[in-house]
Order: C-alpha cells, then sequence, then structure tokens
C-alpha cells in the first residue's frame, strides 16, 4: 500500500458531453471533484497519480463514453537524457533566467498570455479570459503553487508557467510565452528547465497533463524520451513515435 492509501476521496461528478478542444467532431465528458478536505496536498498527489489534472481548486480526468485518446503523460527523471535538438534550445536560450515566484498574478503576465493565446490559440475558450480569469487560475489553489517567470538578458518577460510541486514531482499545469520569439523554441524549453529542476529537487516525474493521440498541437509531449503513459496497466512507457505522430 502507497502512503496515499488513507486519503478519504470526496465526492465524484460527471459533466455532461461537449464538443472536444482537441479533436474536432468528437464529444468530450469529464469526471471531477473538488480539493477539499482534511488534506487537499495528498489529495491531489493521488489524484495526479491517478491521471487527474488541476484545475484551480478543481482535480478531473477524461471520462469520455467512446474515445480514450486523451492520456495522461510523465517524464521520469533519472532516464531523460535531452536529444541534439533539446541541446541546442537550451543553448539557445542561455540568457534566460529562471525565477520562481508566487502564485500571484501580475498585469505583466496576464498581458503575456493574452499575447500568446491570441497568437497560437485564436479560437479558443481561454481567449475569453480576463484579468479576474486569470487571477483566480494562478491563486485559486489549495496546493504547494508557484509560478515559473522567464525573463531575457534585459529583464523582459518572455515565457511563464504555472506548475504543482507535488510529493514525487512537479506538474505543469500551464505554459504560455512568447509567441514572437519562435526560434527560441520557449514552449520546450520550459520543459526542459523544469526537468532540471525537478533533478535537482529529488524528485523523480515532471507531469505534462495529457497527450492527445491525433492532436497535433499535443505532438512535442511525445519528443521527451523516455516518457512514461498511464494506461490499463499503470504507468508503461510511450511509443517515441506513437500513433498520429
Amino acid at each position: 500500500m502507497t502512503e496515499h492509501s488513507t486519503v478519504r476521496f470526496p465526492y465524484f461528478f460527471v459533466t455532461v458531453p461537449a464538443p472536444c478542444p482537441y479533436l474536432p467532431g468528437k464529444l468530450e465528458r469529464k469526471v471531477f471533484t473538488r480539493l477539499i478536505g482534511d488534506d487537499p496536498v495528498a489529495l491531489n498527489d493521488a489524484l495526479t497519480q491517478a491521471g487527474f489534472r488541476r484545475s484551480q481548486s478543481i482535480a478531473y480526468k477524461p471520462a469520455c463514453e467512446t474515445c480514450e485518446a486523451c492520456i495522461s503523460v510523465r517524464i521520469p527523471i533519472a532516464r531523460f537524457q535531452p536529444n541534439r535538438t533539446m541541446r541546442r534550445i537550451a543553448e539557445r536560450n542561455g540568457d534566460i533566467q529562471f525565477l520562481e515566484r508566487p502564485a500571484s498574478a501580475t498585469e505583466e503576465q496576464f498581458g503575456l498570455l493574452r499575447t500568446y493565446l491570441e497568437a497560437r490559440h485564436p479560437g479558443g475558450g481561454m481567449v475569453e479570459m480576463d484579468a479576474l480569469d486569470f487571477a483566480a487560475m494562478v491563486e485559486d489553489s489549495p496546493i504547494n503553487t508557484h509560478v515559473a517567470e522567464y525573463r531575457d538578458a534585459s529583464g523582459r518577460l518572455r515565457a511563464g508557467c504555472l506548475i504543482d510541486r507535488l510529493s514525487d514531482g512537479l506538474s505543469l499545469v500551464y505554459s504560455f510565452f512568447d509567441p514572437d520569439e519562435a526560434q527560441r523554441s520557449l514552449g520546450t524549453y520550459i520543459v526542459l528547465s523544469q526537468i532540471e529542476r525537478a533533478r535537482r529537487l529529488k524528485l523523480p516525474y515532471v507531469y505534462l497533463g495529457y497527450w492527445v493521440d491525433g492532436c497535433r498541437k499535443m505532438l512535442y509531449k511525445a519528443r521527451f524520451q523516455p516518457l512514461e503513459g498511464l494506461g490499463a496497466e499503470g504507468w508503461r512507457p510511450l511509443p517515441a513515435k506513437p500513433a498520429g505522430a
């Protein structure tokens, strides 16, 4: 039995089917619960290891009736080695400084998020997010959460990532970056920097959320090898070139 076996789980609920944001023509359904009770930190740890993701004080997981494309993935730090392209990306961003900030939203962060969403996800639901929504996303957390800021040599904010600290790793909740700096590959660099940070903290995993078979926006996650995916038999290695990649 694990250290999480004594956690008392609250009630779970299921959403009504809605259009899937990842696969056109599909409907998504989620099971979710609130991170409440005497120990929301332990509850979130247990749920994350079971494939759930956190959004504010809610933990959710896909529960679609006719589709199993969403797979929770994580990087086992001890076995990860960056490839040549990743090493070049790290070198290209040698001037970037990483700063760990409290989970407190700023206007500067929100401005960069807006620029990112309008350029990269113009039709997504998050485009309608206002400053209050962003503040809730960052600050409404019952667990150990912080914002990773990435600034260039001039001090300009180039990227940010909302991150949860778990008992066994770092969970990258949501990242955003300057879309005009495409040559930096900042999305990949954020993941690489947090892998190294987890290594320094002696944490075994970096959780990347869901890899979705057939969704091009999610293909980058499969590049971080070895990568583990959660299935019926638990966490198992995900092929370097999954179907659809």
